[in-house]
C-alpha cells in the first residue's frame, strides 16, 4: 500500500509539469484576440480616408455658391397672379393672348348681350301683344317663309361672325413660328420639371412652396416675395424676354394640364404624347399658373411659376445650372471649358435629387 502512495504521488508530480505546459499556451490567447490591436494600424491607415472625404465634402459645400446667379423678382400686385375680387381674363402679357382678350370682351361679350337684348325685347313683346285679353280669339298661323327664312340665316351669320375670328386664333396658337428657345415640360404626380434641351438638357425641379407653419425648423418657407399661397414654387420655369419659346408637354404618369393665364395658354400633359404650344412674352416679371387638369389627391398643389428675365439675365442662369446659350460655337479652349463645366453639371443634378425628396415628402 505504501508503495502505491509512492506511485500515485510520483504519477502526480511528473503530470504536474504536463499540467503547466499545457496551460503555458494560453496567455498567447490574449496576444490572439489582441491581434485587432495588431490591425489597429490599419483604421489608422483609413482614418486618412475621412480626412479625404472633408475635401468632397468642401466640394459639396462649395456646389451651392454658383447657384444664386440670379434674384427671383417678386410678384407684381395686378398681372400674373388672381386677383382676389377681380372679374373677367387676367391681364395678358403676349400679343396672342392679347388678341383673344380683345375678340371675347369687345366681340363675343357685346354679341351675347345683343342678342340677349333682343330675345328678351321679342319675348316681352309676344307676352304683351298675344296676350288672351288682346286676343280672344288666338291666330292660326302655321307657316310663314318670311320668319322661317330669318330665323334660319341669322343664326348662321351668328356662327360665321365667331367662326373666323376663333378659327384666325387657333391658327395662330398652333402654327407657331420659328422657335428661340424650347423647354420640355413634364407633369409628375405632384410636381413638375422643366428640361432646356437646346441649352445643355439640364433639368429643373419645381414643386410648391409650403406656409412657415407647414415646415420644420430651417426648412425654406413661402414668403410674399415668392408668390401667393398655393402659387409660389422653390424653382421657377426661366425663358427670356423678347424669344419665341416652344413648349414641349408630356406626363409622367397621369393626365395634368400646363396652363399659364396671362400667357393665354392651356395644354394637356398626356403620357406617351408630346403635346406643343408657344408664347413670346416681352413684358419680364413673374406669371402664376396651376395644373388645371384633375390628376389626384395633390392635383391642387401643382403651381407653375414662369419668370420673364431678360436675355443676358437668363444667359447667367443657364450658367449657373451648367447650361450654355442655344447655338453657343464651341469654344476653342474646349478642353478647359469642357471640364469646368462637368462640375457644374454634378452640381445641377443635386438640387434636383433634393427636390425630388422635398416631392416625396409632400406626397406622404
Amino acid at each position: 500500500m505504501k508503495l502505491m502512495g509512492w506511485a500515485i504521488a510520483l504519477a502526480a508530480a511528473g503530470l504536474t509539469p504536463v499540467a503547466a505546459s499545457a496551460q503555458a499556451p494560453q496567455p498567447a490567447q490574449p496576444q490572439a484576440i489582441s491581434a485587432p490591436a495588431a490591425t489597429a494600424p490599419a483604421p489608422a491607415a483609413t482614418a486618412p480616408a475621412p480626412a479625404a472625404t472633408p475635401p468632397a465634402e468642401g466640394a459639396a459645400a462649395a456646389a451651392p455658391a454658383p447657384a444664386p446667379a440670379i434674384d427671383y423678382a417678386a410678384p407684381a400686385a395686378d398681372v400674373g397672379v388672381p386677383i382676389a375680387g377681380a372679374k373677367g381674363i387676367q391681364h395678358q402679357v403676349t400679343a396672342l393672348g392679347q388678341e383673344a382678350a380683345d375678340f371675347h370682351n369687345n366681340w363675343l361679350l357685346l354679341m351675347c348681350v345683343a342678342i340677349s337684348i333682343f330675345v328678351l325685347g321679342l319675348l316681352g313683346w309676344t307676352i304683351i301683344r298675344y296676350r288672351r285679353g288682346a286676343n280672344p280669339t288666338p291666330s292660326r298661323t302655321s307657316h310663314n317663309t318670311m320668319i322661317e327664312v330669318i330665323w334660319t340665316l341669322v343664326p348662321v351669320l351668328i356662327l360665321v361672325a365667331i367662326a373666323i375670328p376663333s378659327i384666325r386664333l387657333i391658327r395662330a396658337q398652333y402654327s407657331p413660328p420659328p422657335a428661340d428657345l424650347t423647354v420640355k415640360v413634364i407633369g409628375n404626380q405632384w410636381y413638375w420639371t422643366y428640361q432646356y434641351p437646346d441649352n445643355g438638357g439640364f433639368e429643373v425641379v419645381s414643386n410648391m412652396l409650403k406656409e412657415q407653419k407647414d415646415v420644420k425648423a430651417g426648412d425654406r418657407y413661402r414668403t410674399d416675395a415668392d408668390g401667393p399661397p398655393l402659387l409660389a414654387a422653390d424653382e421657377r420655369l426661366v425663358i427670356p424676354a423678347g424669344k419665341i419659346v416652344k413648349f414641349i408637354v408630356t406626363s409622367n404618369d397621369v393626365i395634368h394640364a400646363f396652363a399659364i393665364p396671362a400667357f393665354w395658354t392651356k395644354i394637356d400633359a398626356n403620357p406617351g404624347r408630346l403635346n406643343e404650344t408657344w408664347v413670346k412674352v416681352d413684358r419680364p416679371g413673374v406669371y402664376f399658373g396651376q395644373c388645371s387638369e384633375l390628376c389626384g389627391a395633390r392635383h391642387g398643389f401643382m403651381p407653375i411659376a414662369v419668370e420673364v428675365v431678360p436675355e443676358a439675365t437668363f444667359n447667367a442662369w443657364l450658367a449657373s445650372k451648367g447650361g450654355t446659350p442655344k447655338g453657343a460655337a464651341p469654344s476653342t479652349e474646349a478642353p478647359a471649358a469642357t471640364a469646368a463645366p462637368a462640375p457644374a453639371a454634378d452640381n445641377a443634378v443635386a438640387p434636383a435629387e433634393g427636390t425630388t425628396n422635398q416631392a416625396a415628402t409632400a406626397q406622404n
